[in-house]
């Protein structure tokens, strides 16, 4: 077994496996399963409409994470310690939404599903803060890939397998009592889980908490040019990927089975497999050279799109223009992850993680959301995914004018 293999077996690396996947678990429960169970039950088109409002926590949650940074709890430190409360809490109320059903109780259910949304926001600010404290750099890229493999296995389990099992086997009560279950299991990783080798006193008030993340991150030379990096890194894969379904069915001609079980399957495996495989490259290369590598991989994997825009309908074309593009997105994200880790202090990890990872959405909902269907309508599907490959540029040629800041930032926390 190779050095750069051996990395994943790792104290501090293996326990981000189970604690990715309790960080996954409960979303779809709130969402997508949620809906599906709300549409079988009968609950009316609006209805269903407003509990999509029901993961908002998951775009404030960095509102609260200076409480988190603050104080801490009896047992287990820092962040374990948030991290076995919220799990235990999250056991206790997804099995507690499984006593009730949205054709009767809508109401109550979805109280419980925000607390649930609220939760689990929670444990992702103490889970991300966690592993950036406890990894050392070389572990990062590895570190980060098991964190892409859970949280992706629990979105299967919670979204697909739960559907399954609910129509098939346990109903959809005895289902969400399930999970809760797996919820409660999944808290003997927090237990098993190494404390951080150099652990740092909180800060001494809520005040501090809150200021000195922000004074301590824009104290630094290029902070705001870093911040632009992280929106645009991932700004091209993130506007190929805004109508990708909708290109694949409606302009490629392809039927939503053929799609889905690409995209599901395939699409789901290429992306483990590239965020496996851009951990144990990261660990030869380091950060800037995998960034910069991994970025061209992402931003070119793009052309796949085109080839099926200019090319007949071809089932094995569209799988492995899918396969390649989400095997490079999923080298991108595993280290722009360990980028995000690595621009964290560790004192404020938990709030400048959740600031980061915020921000690091802002590309995906405020431009490519919207853009990408007016410049479908300009450009026409072919020119549209060249131009997502252009619109990777620029965050590429950031990444080389901040390649001494990333170099340096990757010594001082070696």
């Amino acid at each position: 077994m190779s050095a750069a293999s051996r990395v994943y077996f790792s104290r501090r690396v293996a326990p981000l496996l189970v604690l990715g996947f309790a960080s996954g678990l409960p979303i779809a429960l709130t969402g997508g399963t949620l809906q599906a169970w709300a549409t079988v039950e009968g609950v009316s088109l609006a209805e269903i409409g407003f509990l999509t409002l029901v993961g908002s926590a998951y775009t404030l949650k960095f509102l609260w994470a200076p409480l988190l940074d603050r104080y801490v709890p009896p047992l287990l430190g820092r962040r374990r310690g948030w991290m076995l409360l919220t799990q235990l809490l999250l056991a206790v109320t997804i099995m507690a939404m499984g006593w009730m059903s949205p054709g009767s109780a809508l109401l109550p259910l979805a109280l419980l599903a925000v607390a649930v949304a609220f939760l689990s926001a929670t444990q992702d600010i103490v889970f991300d803060a966690y592993s950036t404290d406890v990894l050392r750099r070389e572990e990062r890229g590895a570190g980060a890939a098991v964190k892409v493999l859970g949280y992706r296995l629990a979105m299967i389990v919670s979204g697909g397998l739960a559907l399954i099992l609910a129509d098939q086997w346990l109903g959809w009560g005895r289902m969400y009592m399930l999970m809760g279950v797996l919820m409660l299991l999944c808290s003997a990783a927090t237990l098993w889980a190494p404390e951080p080798e150099q652990p740092v006193t909180a800060p001494r008030s809520l005040r501090l908490a809150v200021v000195e993340p922000f004074r301590e991150f824009f104290s630094r030379r290029g902070a705001y040019t870093v911040l632009a990096l992280i929106v645009l890194y991932k700004l091209g894969d993130a506007f190929a990927g805004a109508l990708s379904t909708t290109f694949l069915i409606r302009g490629a001609g392809f039927d939503p089975t053929e799609v889905g079980t690409v995209n599901k399957v395939l699409g789901l495996a290429a992306t483990i497999v590239g965020a496996l495989a851009g951990g144990s490259i990261m660990a030869r290369w380091g950060l800037y050279r995998s960034l910069m590598a991994f970025g061209l991989l992402q931003a070119v994997s793009n052309l796949g799109y085109w080839v099926i825009a200019v090319s007949p309908k071809n089932i094995w074309l569209m799988a492995a223009a899918v396969g390649v593009e989400n095997l490079c997105g999923g080298l991108g994200t595993a280290a722009f992850v360990a980028l995000l880790m690595s621009l964290c202090q560790q004192r404020f990890s938990a709030t400048q993680f959740a600031l980061l990872s915020a921000l690091s959405a802002v590309g995906r909902i405020y431009l490519a959301g919207p853009l990408t269907p007016p410049l479908v309508n300009w450009l026409g599907w072919p020119g549209f995914f060249v131009f997502t490959v252009l619109i990777a540029l620029p965050g590429l040629l950031l990444l080389w004018h901040q390649r001494r800041n990333i170099d340096a930032l990757e010594r001082s926390t070696s």
